[in-house]
């Protein structure tokens, strides 16, 4: 299995125009979207995820920062948002993917061609309060 989900994470950083992240001082949080057509065929397999051009998917991952320079990551609470240029509001149901010591968000949507998504994305990280608020955004083509 952590063959499978190497490959994902592979995947999904090759489909990343640049690095998408935020740096809070203590933690990281990656986040990334992409179409489900994009993830190798036994990767989906695997994790449940279906392979499709009108099927997008948000991947997040929260790592805490060590001394030593090895990110561990951490479980966090997450939940997000999608917003067409339309004003039509999705909200993305998240499931935790966890693999040995790794934790992944992984959330799944709808698209169509040429739809032009902003995502707002909260995170409860591990002994705060307040969420960590921020968007992005992204655009798919289905033809």
């Amino acid at each position: 299995m952590r063959y499978f989900f190497s490959l994902l994470a592979l995947t999904l950083a090759s489909f990343a125009s640049a690095e998408q992240m935020i740096d809070t001082g203590e933690y990281i949080v990656h986040y990334s979207a992409l179409s489900t057509e994009n993830v190798p065929a036994p990767v989906a397999s695997a994790y449940g995820i279906t392979r499709s051009k009108n099927q997008g998917m948000v991947n997040i991952t929260v790592l805490r920062k060590t001394e030593d320079g090895v990110n561990e990551h951490v479980e966090a609470k997450v939940a997000a948002a999608a917003r067409n240029l339309s004003g039509q509001r999705r909200t993305i149901d998240f499931e935790l993917v966890t693999e040995q010591d790794a934790n992944y968000y992984i959330g799944t949507f709808r698209v169509a061609n040429e739809e032009h998504l902003t995502f707002t994305v909260e995170v409860v990280l591990p002994g705060e309060a307040d969420p960590l608020e921020f968007t992005f955004s992204q655009k798919f083509y289905t033809d």
